[in-house]
């Protein structure tokens, strides 16, 4: 018994429900998940901010070190948002 085209349509369709049918139960995305990991903050107590405030002002103006305690503050309050994000 020979078999023609017309006696295969059957079986590809079944197998292409079948296939359609169990990608619905994939229980995992394609999508990677992208994992934010955020700096740690350190936490400073009022008196020895108050500490490092009044040595800063002992600094002469322009001075390098100011500008560097500017810069970590930006990067604290960014690291801070970060973890409030998370």
């Amino acid at each position: 018994m020979t078999c023609s085209a017309r006696c295969w349509m059957p079986r590809l369709a079944a197998l292409a429900i079948a296939a359609i049918s169990l990608t619905g139960c994939a229980t995992v995305t394609s999508e990677p998940r992208i994992v934010t990991v955020c700096p740690p903050v350190v936490e400073y107590s009022r008196d020895f901010q108050a500490r490092a405030a009044d040595e800063l002002d002992l600094l002469p103006g322009g001075s390098a070190i100011a500008e560097m305690l500017s810069d970590y503050a930006v990067l604290r309050n960014q690291a801070q948002a970060c973890l409030r994000n998370s």
